[in-house]
Parts: C-alpha cells; sequence; structure tokens
C-alpha cells in the first residue's frame, strides 16, 4: 500500500533516519522472536517520548493501526503483525531508543520509560541493594519492563506474582477517535502533552516525598493468594481479571509511555536446595507442606524435567557460557546481532536460514563439561528436579523441614555451593532457548513446535498431566519446566513428521478445559490464543476504535465504527 502523506509526515516527525520501509531491513520487527509475522507499512523508532507522541498523532490523523513494540522478546506473535489480511495500513513503533529509569521515594520504587528492559533497571537497583520484580531467569532475554506490564508476565520469583501497576502514563484513542494522553502516575508533570513529557524526559519533577496514593504498583495481595492451596482456580494467569488495570495487562491496546513500579530488598542471605525425586506426587506434596507450613516463603522455586534438563545441558550450553562468563549487560546486544546475521541469511541462496544457530552449537561442543558433578548425578538418579532457593530465616525452616520430609518420601536433596547455585539457575534459565535450539537444528526430521503456558490449580495435587495414547503417538518430545510453587508451566512438545499441529493443539487444550487449567498463564494471548471474553471486554474498554493492536486474542482485525474528524 503506498501512503506518501502518512510516511512524509512521519519522516517529518521522527527524521528520516529513524524509519525502515525496506522489507529485508524491517524483517525482524515484523516477525516474531519464535512464530509469526506479517507485513507493515512502516517501522518507526522514535528517540523522545514527545516525538514517540507526535508519531502517533500522525498515525491517528491517516487512521493507521499501530503496533507498539520493544524488544520483541514475546513468545506467543503478540508484539507484531499477524499475516496480511488488515483493512488499514500498519506503522509499527519501536520503543527501545526511550530507555530512561528514575528511582523514586529513595529507590522504594522505580519510574520506567517504555524500552527500559529488566535488565537495564537490575543495573540500575543493584548499587542500592534493591532488585526488580523479575530477574534473570524469565525465558527471554532483552525483555522491557513495559512490556511485562502489558502482558501480566509471572516470573520465577514467588513471592512478587505478576507484573502489575496501577500507576502509569499512556496514550489511547477514545470512542471519538482522538488521542488522548492520560497521565496516571501520581506525579504532577503539567498539564499538556508537551508539558507533561518535556518534563519526564528531563526528569524535572519530584522523585521523593510524592503525594501517598492507595494506586498499588505491585500485586500486594499474591503472597497470600499463592499460599491458599485448597483453591480450585490459579494463582495467576494472563486474563484475570483482578490483574487487568489500564496498562496492566493492555497487551499493546495502550501506548504506554511510562510505568511506576514497587521495588524489593536483595535478601542477605540465600540458600539453593537442590531436590530430586522419581514421583511427581512427591513434589506435590513437598508444595503444600511449604506454602501451608512455611513462615516464610522461597524466593525461587523452579521445576525441571529430566528431557528438558538434558536438552538445556546440550542444547543451551552457548547461552550458560555466554551468561556465566559475559555477564547479562552484554547479551541483549549479542541476540541482536544474531537476530541481524539470521536475517541476512534468510536473503542469501544457498545459506542455512539458521547458520548462527549451527555455529553456535558446533563452538558450544569444543568446551568442557559446565555442570557440576552433584547436579549431573541427581540427573542420572532422578526424573524430576526443583531448584529451591530460601533466604534469611527461611533458610533453616527449609533445612529442617526438607530432611525430615525425605525420610520419609521417594527422593533426597543437597545443599548447592555457590556454583552449583548458579549452575543450576542457568541450566534452567537456558531451557526456553534450548528448545527453539533443537527444533530449529532438526526441523527437518521432526514436525512443529508448539509451546503451551499453562496455570494448574491451586489445589491440583496431581500436577503432572498424563496423556492419551492416540495423543502421545503424535509427539516426538515432551518438555516440561516452570515455577512450581505458582503452579505455573511451560509445556513444549516437538511433534513427529506429519503430525497436524492444530488437532495436536486442540486436543492438548480440550485436556487442558477439563483440568480446570488457564492459559497462557504469563506470556499473553498473542495471536496464538483466543481471549477470554472478559478479557476482550477489557481490551474494548481501552481501544475502542481498534487502532492499537488489532486481532490480539483471535479478536477482529478492522476498524471500528467512530466519529472520527481526520
Amino acid at each position: 500500500m503506498h501512503h506518501p502523506q502518512l510516511l512524509q509526515q512521519l519522516q517529518d516527525v521522527v527524521g528520516q533516519n529513524h524509519i525502515i520501509t525496506n522489507k529485508k531491513k524491517s524483517q525482524r520487527y515484523r516477525f516474531g522472536w519464535r512464530t509469526g509475522g506479517g507485513a507493515a507499512f512502516a517501522v518507526v523508532k522514535p528517540q523522545t517520548l514527545l516525538l514517540l507522541y507526535q508519531a502517533l498523532q500522525v498515525c491517528v490523523n491517516h487512521q493507521a493501526i499501530i503496533i507498539m513494540q520493544a524488544a520483541n522478546t514475546g513468545l506467543t506473535e503478540g508484539s507484531t503483525p499477524n499475516g496480511d489480511d488488515y483493512d488499514r495500513p500498519i506503522v509499527i513503533i519501536n520503543t527501545l531508543a526511550m530507555d530512561q529509569v528514575y528511582l523514586l521515594e529513595q529507590g522504594q520504587q522505580a519510574l520506567s520509560f517504555p524500552g527500559a528492559t529488566l535488565f537495564s533497571l537490575e543495573k540500575v537497583l543493584k548499587p542500592i541493594k534493591r532488585s526488580p520484580h523479575s530477574v534473570i531467569g524469565s525465558s527471554c532475554l532483552g525483555a522491557s519492563v513495559v512490556g511485562g506490564i502489558a502482558n501480566n508476565s509471572g516470573g520465577a520469583l514467588v513471592k512478587r506474582g505478576p507484573a502489575y501497576t496501577e500507576m502509569a502514563l499512556f496514550a489511547r484513542v477514545d470512542e471519538q477517535g482522538e488521542l488522548q494522553l492520560v497521565n496516571h502516575l501520581g506525579i504532577e508533570l503539567g498539564e499538556t502533552p508537551e508539558e507533561i513529557l518535556s518534563n519526564l524526559m528531563t526528569g524535572n519533577f519530584a522523585k521523593d516525598d510524592l503525594t501517598p496514593s492507595d494506586a498499588q504498583c505491585s500485586d500486594k495481595e499474591y503472597q497470600q493468594r499463592v499460599r491458599q492451596v485448597d483453591e480450585n482456580s490459579p494463582s495467576r494467569y494472563n486474563a484475570d481479571p483482578r490483574r487487568l488495570f489500564e496498562a496492566s495487562g493492555c497487551a499493546g491496546k495502550l501506548a504506554v509511555f511510562a510505568v511506576r513500579l514497587d521495588t524489593f530488598a536483595v535478601a542477605e542471605q540465600e540458600q539453593t536446595f537442590y531436590i530430586g525425586t522419581n514421583d511427581p506426587l512427591v513434589l506435590g506434596r513437598l508444595r503444600r507442606d511449604i506454602l501451608q507450613q512455611y513462615e516464610h516463603l522461597p524466593e525461587v522455586g523452579e521445576y525441571l524435567h529430566k528431557d528438558i534438563f538434558d536438552i538445556s545441558a546440550k542444547y543451551g550450553k552457548d547461552t550458560f557460557l555466554s551468561v556465566k562468563h559475559l555477564g547479562t549487560d552484554r547479551l541483549p546486544k549479542l541476540f541482536a546481532l544474531k537476530a541481524r546475521v539470521d536475517a541476512i541469511c534468510k536473503s542469501l541462496p544457498f545459506v542455512s536460514a539458521h547458520l548462527s544457530d549451527w555455529v553456535m552449537q558446533t563452538a558450544s561442543r569444543f568446551f568442557p563439561q559446565h555442570l557440576p558433578a552433584r547436579i549431573l548425578q541427581y540427573r542420572a538418579k532422578y526424573d524430576h528436579h526443583l531448584i529451591l532457593k530460601m533466604s534469611e530465616q527461611g533458610i533453616a525452616e527449609a533445612r529442617a523441614h526438607l530432611a525430615t520430609f525425605f525420610t520419609e518420601q521417594e527422593g533426597a536433596f543437597f545443599e548447592c555451593d555457590t556454583q552449583e547455585t548458579a549452575a543450576a539457575v542457568l541450566n534452567r534459565f537456558a531451557a526456553a532457548g534450548a528448545a527453539m535450539r533443537y527444533h530449529t537444528l532438526y526441523q527437518k526430521d521432526v514436525g512443529e513446535l508448539l509451546s503451551l503456558d499453562i496455570a494448574l490449580r491451586r489445589d491440583d495435587i496431581d500436577w503432572l498431566e498424563a496423556l492419551p495414547e492416540a495423543l502421545q503417538d503424535q509427539l516426538e518430545m515432551k518438555l516440561y519446566y516452570g515455577h512450581f510453587f505458582c503452579h505455573v508451566f511451560h509445556q513444549d512438545y516437538i511433534l513427529k513428521k506429519g503430525a497436524d499441529p492444530v488437532k495436536v493443539k486442540n486436543s492438548m487444550l480440550k485436556l487442558l478445559n477439563k483440568r480446570g487449567v488457564k492459559y497462557p498463564a504469563e506470556h499473553n494471548v498473542g495471536h496464538l490464543y483466543a481471549a477470554e471474553q472478559s478479557l476482550k471486554e477489557f481490551y474494548l474498554t481501552l481501544d475502542p476504535t481498534n487502532t492499537f493492536n488489532p486481532g490480539i486474542g483471535k479478536t477482529d482485525k478492522t476498524q471500528r465504527n467512530c466519529s472520527c474528524q481526520h
């Protein structure tokens, strides 16, 4: 589609160097981290919040579709176009250049711009011994703070629940088709969009002794909720109406400029316990004991089945070594470089589109064994693995309980030293990317990769699924891992060659529905899942004209009627 006026006005706002219209150059913005993608009229990369607002205004004036995007690390295709069946030109607005973070209330809270990553927030907080809602241990590298809020992301930290705030600065298109800037940060920034955004960009606002507010900047009810192990509903999932509020859970139906979030004190003392068993019910009993009886909740409780342990150990080895030796700061840039290399390879004849994966996998084989001996011994002995991290007084509590528990239950545990702790966490961290790497390297020999992100009922002791033989016969491999105490699991299925992925997925979802499982749990409905009715209604209140991210949750992609005068 040709829209010369739209293009010219966008260029006038952000500059020609910050707009991409070439299909090859825009590919990594138009296609998802794993799957999905489509055509777009342009990719726009504003360098300031004010230019972002002005670019939005141009798009609204031309009734263009707006897809907000930060790191594009999502797993459900939610920050890219979905096919080519839209009724208006699509403009992808990438926010990574706007990555400022301000500390508020002596570091008790943080204010994050749309391009700030979890890595950058963690780095800002480290000197004052505070941490963000999520830390390394999630499934994606370089994920943005605002992306986590927009997607109700959970993460590995048991005490903190879904990413959530009721204090944000955002733009929306109202019922009359007019762009509005809404300041619910609880910070005085001025009256007009120009005043508000200019003051925010320059830091010209009070950062301490702010006006008290009842608005939450984290899920303060979650610790009580996760302990309620006799409830027949999940502790957290993407479409939970309790945690849908403006920017929180908006899934790109708003343009979020900034969010205000709580930060958390870093524990002075931590200890990791590595647990193994061959009976999944043992872990189910242990979970109930810990959540009901312990005075102090765990910091982390990460589960791995032996099969994903093996895949991660072999096909996630380069990620493991990169984090260990290069640190997390450099990883987003390395993975951005990989994305650019992959895009170039796709355009070259007789060159594998996944050349970088082959190179990195081959290189990792020349490095010595990276997992400690005791962890490997547990892998040889046990099918089910749990990484339990306790802090402060909870350490002695877990030490005493586990010693007694495993005198009566099948399995064992040991206390990790520093090296074992780092290795256990990194092997879990590399799991999602490792599953994808395996599928990438052997996709000629196997079928599709089906990834499900599920939240079990809190009262479900018999948590490990049992698939009927007819469905099992369609699978090459099942890979289970997740956040055990929250009962949130990532389940990757590599299908056999020739298996129908649509039929297999539908069969999987029917089984999950019978078990009272909610999905997705923390990665947004994207374009892979149908939104529940309550979630559709939430989207409609945010975006009545269907300007932002249309089609999300398998909703309608077409423009809704408005009294637009543009």
